[in-house]
């Protein structure tokens, strides 16, 4: 696990980030979870727990505030790019995110982004109708009961840390 690389890519501003600090929890063909903190120091966030989904089109991070409670879990829309025999993952964000609050809550963000994306061309066609589809298959989920199918692999290995730490 330690040799896998992780890479972030944004369109908006067009730019490309090695995500070096996280901390890669757990590995295999369906699912990497990683820890990490804030790129940049916020006031309302500071560190979380994410879980990428490769074959779904989802990352589903768990985030925190500086005291350690519950923000809200921030759902991105993402291309997973991998080539086979190398462990370097690129995650295109696909700007479309979703946000599940504490309370059930649920907000759809950055969809003017995204628009924009697709006016200027950046994405193709294809891609903008998986991310529609993939937005579309979460809300669902979402909507009917069914997030914790994504959420437990964050939950599960909060609870192995937290056993870990109390050992």
């Amino acid at each position: 696990m330690d040799k896998i690389r992780l890479f972030r890519r944004r369109f908006m501003p067009d730019e490309i980030t090695e995500l070096k600090d996280d901390t890669i929890l757990m590995a295999n063909d369906d699912v990497i979870v990683t820890k990490w903190n804030v790129l940049k120091p916020r006031n309302d966030i500071s560190t979380g727990i994410s879980a990428y989904f490769l074959k779904k089109g989802i990352k589903v991070s768990k985030v925190f505030d500086p005291n350690g409670s519950l923000v809200y879990y921030y759902c991105d829309i993402i291309e997973t790019l991998h080539e086979n025999g190398n462990d370097k993952y690129t995650f295109n964000d696909l700007l479309i995110d979703v946000l599940v609050y504490p309370d059930g809550h649920v907000e759809v963000v950055d969809m003017d982004e995204f628009a924009d994306i697709m006016e200027n061309g950046t994405l193709s066609n294809e891609i903008i109708a998986k991310a529609l589809r993939t937005t579309d298959y979460l809300l669902k989920l979402i909507y009917s009961g069914h997030f914790s199918d994504l959420t437990q692999y964050i939950t599960d290995i909060e609870k192995t840390l937290w056993t870990n730490r109390n050992s």
